[in-house]
């Protein structure tokens, strides 16, 4: 009796035990619930948002972009010439310096012309000497003619001074050539500017001993000025002649406009580079020499496209940020061709609707999900 009774109690024990545990542990399922729920509520008052002006976002639309391609290169004139000694000589009367302006056959110096006198006379004094020989073997072969007429010689002897005749002729008209060739030297010692311009250069000096073909100063032509630009193989495809570009020179800001007007038909030997040259626009202000760089339009293209700036780069893949749902999204894009539009550089891409509403270059990273909120002064 007394075992049943405790066995009794025992179990009553237990069951009291298992529903204090079954209370225990509704409650506790209870307050996890409660708790869940404020974390839900605060995680929903606590979720980000950004607001966004109108300088923040820009569209995705489509648009003509310019096809460009960047150039550079020195300025040189179209027509520049250098002054050079066709005899030697002692440099005399060189007077113009740097950036003097000549005129196209203005003296500019000369070569001393006494060694060119002396020879001269000489040569002419030789070519009366051979016209006095000539004198001399006609009459000859005069006298010998009436003398094979009489019958007094034999004609051996008159085909002999005929002979002696040519041959005398022959060195009278040497003569006369070395005479001219000599009187050509006199007037090359006059040193002459072959174009009009400015001197750029003077490479001698007076009193200096010249020889033949040197360099005495040079000219150019600053009315017609030209770009020297190197381009690849691929680039020079899209040249063509009459293309304009816009050019800054170095130390300036203002643009020069230019213009495409020859291409070289053959690829420089190693680079396979091309040679494009174009036309400057006259400034006084421009020199041969100057560094320039620029755009070179080349056509344009239709596309959807974005500001540059609004592409991001710093994951693996390209994406843009947008707006979608009042809600930011970071959505991968293939970028395609490149040009300039409304001030600055375009992109075209895809994977992004047309019309969307991206985030500009000037916004930085914004995490997906973040909420989008009008700007507080939006009307």
């Amino acid at each position: 009796m007394k075992l049943k009774s405790w066995i009794e109690w025992g179990l009553a024990i237990l069951v009291v035990v298992a529903l204090g545990l079954g209370i225990l542990r509704a409650l506790s399922a209870r307050q996890t619930q409660k708790d869940a729920l404020q974390a839900q509520q605060t995680a929903a008052k606590a979720q980000p948002s950004v607001e966004l002006g109108p300088r923040d976002t820009v569209a995705v639309q489509r648009i003509d972009l310019d096809q460009a391609l960047q150039i550079s290169g020195s300025l040189k004139a179209s027509n520049s010439a250098f002054v050079k000694a066709r005899v030697a000589g002692e440099l005399q009367g060189l007077v113009v310096r740097e950036g003097d302006a000549v005129k196209v056959g203005e003296v500019v110096a000369r070569i001393d012309v006494t060694e060119t006198q002396a020879r001269l006379r000489q040569a002419e004094q030789q070519a009366e000497a051979a016209n006095a020989q000539v004198d001399i073997a006609r009459r000859s072969f005069d006298n010998n003619r009436s003398l094979v007429e009489q019958g007094f010689i034999s004609k051996t002897a008159l085909d002999a001074s005929l002979a002696t005749l040519a041959a005398a002729q022959a060195n009278f008209r040497a003569a006369q050539a070395a005479t001219d060739v000599l009187r050509k030297a006199q007037d090359d010692t006059v040193l002459r500017a072959p174009i009009s311009g400015l001197v750029s250069q003077r490479l001698a000096q007076p009193g200096e001993r010249v020889a033949v073909d040197a360099r005495v100063v040079e000219i150019v032509d600053l009315s017609r000025l030209e770009l020297e630009a190197s381009l690849s193989a691929a680039d020079s495809l899209r040249v063509r002649v009459g293309q304009t570009a816009n050019l800054s020179m170095e130390g300036s800001a203002n643009l020069v406009p230019a213009k495409v007007v020859r291409i070289n038909p053959s690829a420089t030997v190693g680079s396979r580079a091309v040679l494009v040259y174009l036309w400057i626009t006259p400034n006084p202000a421009l020199r041969q020499g100057l560094f320039a760089q620029g755009t070179l339009l080349t056509g344009s293209v239709r596309t959807l496209a974005l500001p540059l700036s609004a592409v991001r780069t710093d994951k693996p893949q390209p994406y843009v940020q947008w707006v979608r749902e009042s809600k930011i999204e970071h959505q991968s894009v293939t970028l395609g061709v490149r040009g300039e539009s409304q001030g600055q550089t375009w992109v075209a891409v895809e994977g992004i609707p047309e019309g969307a509403t991206a985030l500009s270059g000037t916004v930085g990273v914004v995490r997906a999900g973040t909420l989008v909120k009008p700007a507080a002064n939006a009307h």
